[in-house]
């Protein structure tokens, strides 16, 4: 039986964040803005642009973005378009006949989203191609994401990239470029997104509504809206703040604290997103700072209650902060396969956090309180 589509998650969105086509402006990004309306209005609009940088910042808002522009020929030079416009409209319900998203497909036979993007999405653009080519105007497909395609597809899209349709736009949204095939890769013109500085995630997240500790949020997330966001919606500070306080406890770790931090992540994942991933997620980013801190001799933005202090005492110096960067390697590598073949969660974190407290920097005393 088919699921509704209402029902069927949207594997481009981010749980507890509106849809990159619901979002009317880009923040931060003006770079990659100027670089396209220039090659627009110069006459020198490439067939298929990949759009790169890490995730969460703004690579589907601004393919969105860019869609509407080029279909509702609003020819602004910030790539704004008005909500009222007919065309805005009908991209907002995915019913613009001039463009065509291609991403995860859901299997009624499974009950999931496939894990990739299969050959068969990747035939429906050809025939989006075809079938509207005399219709006039921009037709525009979406990618979301090209490094999610299987083999099969990847050779299908190279073919199409090979011979491109007439007045049509591919635009490819890649987290990880490289997986991409060169030859892909080399038939596109690269817009790269970086990530936003504090000031501007803070009026990101105010923009959609987050009420959370933006500056937080900001440093914790290394400028990403979209896991600023993702964080967010799963409590990720107040986990983090849970880590810090733990970590604090050495040299002697809090073994009920470490336990009920172990725990949590063994939750079912659901729409908000998965328990274990979260928590993996955290201690990676606690284990890089940490490094990141003793590296750079000098404090991060905080994200939580005592940060600043705790780092300065586990990782002093270069020294300490090896140690902290080769655990986060082994123990991100680990936590992988240990998912691949389904380890209890939270035995897989209590030895994790057993390790660390074996670290010798994480051997060093607190200073002592008068």
């Amino acid at each position: 039986m088919s699921r509704d589509p209402q029902d069927i998650p949207e594997p481009d969105r981010v749980p507890g964040a509106p849809h990159p086509r619901m979002t009317p402006h880009v923040i931060g990004q003006d770079h990659a803005i100027r670089d396209f309306v220039e090659a627009a209005r110069g006459g020198r609009l490439h067939h298929a642009w990949l759009l790169t940088g890490p995730r969460g910042t703004g690579k589907a808002t601004l393919a969105w973005t860019i869609a509407r522009w080029l279909i509702s020929g609003a020819g602004s030079n910030d790539l704004s378009v008005p909500e009222d416009d007919p065309a805005a409209r009908r991209i907002r319900a995915l019913s613009e006949p001039g463009l065509q998203l291609i991403r995860r497909p859901w299997d009624d036979k499974t009950g999931r989203l496939r894990a990739e993007i299969t050959v068969d999405e990747i035939r429906r653009l050809l025939s989006f191609f075809h079938l509207s080519a005399s219709e006039g105007g921009h037709r525009v497909a979406i990618i979301d994401a090209a490094d999610e395609m299987n083999t099969a597809a990847a050779n299908a899209l190279l073919k199409m990239l090979e011979e491109p349709p007439g007045n049509g736009l591919i635009l490819m949204i890649a987290h990880q470029p490289a997986r991409l095939l060169p030859t892909i890769r080399s038939r596109c013109r690269t817009l790269r997104l970086n990530p936003l500085k504090p000031e501007l995630m803070t009026q990101a997240l105010s923009g959609l509504g987050v009420e959370e500790d933006a500056e937080a949020l900001a440093a914790l997330s290394d400028g990403s809206v979209g896991e600023a966001l993702r964080l967010a919606g799963q409590d990720g500070l107040a986990r983090y703040q849970q880590i810090v306080d733990l970590f604090a406890t050495l040299p002697r770790l809090d073994r009920l604290a470490a336990a009920k931090l172990a725990e949590g992540a063994a939750g079912r994942a659901n729409a908000d997103g998965d328990p274990f991933d979260l928590i993996i997620t955290l201690l990676d980013r606690f284990l890089t700072r940490t490094a990141r801190a003793g590296l750079m001799g000098a404090p991060l933005p905080q994200a939580a209650k005592g940060e600043g202090a705790l780092m300065a005492r586990l990782s002093p110096d270069d020294r300490a902060a090896r140690a902290w960067a080769e655990a986060q390697a082994r123990l991100s590598a680990r936590a992988r396969s240990g998912r691949a073949v389904n380890l209890d969660p939270a035995a897989l974190v209590m030895d994790m956090l057993t390790e660390l407290a074996h670290l010798p920097p994480a051997q060093s005393a607190p200073p002592a309180t008068s």
